[in-house]
């Protein structure tokens, strides 16, 4: 479903921010990327639907090579949904409204057919109540969780999620985490950037460590934090554990 082989990211100011990382992503599959704040992972994770353009290697979501000139990267990111730190919902739209919106413009879904598909997907993520609630009557965990179904309007193959808890209070933290373990439970295939290592533990497939711009371990949850070799991995664990 997702593979990257030797992405290298170098700005033009000189910093090296990813040296040859190379994942493979299977089909239903969740991975979870963790590491210290500035070790790439954000970046890497940007790089799977070119919001980062690469400096070097190659990435195929599906087959398709997104370094290809010939590649549609709209299309791409149609099939890609993401889900950032920010909510970034329109303010002045209603949970529902905002939901809506990206399959008319897009994917020019009729507005009955996108008010349908909005209302089972707010059902879907426990919010079917506020579903005329506008953002600035909603809490960060209830925004979030909007910014998640929005995403999955666009029925993608492929949800991509960047820290999407950093910015919560620690009381919603876990509201937004049982949405994204019922994805994972329906086969959805993910790939999950997080600092919530409970997470990575109970829901990743395989779990990723980065730091400084390379991709260090990749192992499953229990060897990742059970019996770890690695020593920069142990010592990320026993500073966050």
């Amino acid at each position: 479903m997702i593979v990257a082989k030797d992405v290298d990211k170098i700005y033009p100011n000189g910093c090296h921010a990813l040296k040859e990382v190379s994942l493979t992503v299977n089909r239903g599959e969740v991975v979870v990327v963790v590491g210290p704040s500035g070790s790439g992972k954000s970046t890497f994770l940007r790089t799977l639907n070119q919001l980062e353009t690469t400096s070097g290697g190659s990435i195929r979501i599906d087959g398709v090579c997104l370094q290809d000139p010939k590649t549609d990267i709209n299309q791409i990111r149609a099939e890609v949904g993401m889900v950032f730190q920010s909510f970034n919902l329109f303010p002045h739209k209603t949970a529902l409204e905002n939901v809506m919106l990206a399959p008319m413009k897009v994917l020019k879904k009729s507005r009955d057919e996108a008010e349908q598909k909005g209302k089972e997907l707010m059902l879907k993520v426990g919010l079917s109540e506020r579903m005329h609630s506008f953002p600035s009557q909603l809490s960060g965990g209830q925004q979030q969780r909007v910014a998640i179904a929005r995403a999955l309007a666009m029925m993608p193959m492929i949800m991509l999620f960047d820290e999407p808890t950093s910015a919560l209070d620690p009381e919603m933290v876990g509201e937004v985490l049982d949405v994204m373990q019922s994805l994972a439970k329906e086969g959805m295939t993910m790939v999950v950037v997080t600092h919530e290592m409970g997470f990575a533990r109970e829901v990743a497939d395989r779990v990723v460590f980065m730091e400084d711009g390379e991709l260090v371990v990749e192992d499953t949850p229990e060897n990742f934090f059970n019996n770890p070799t690695n020593t920069r991995l142990k010592k990320f664990l026993g500073q966050v554990l």
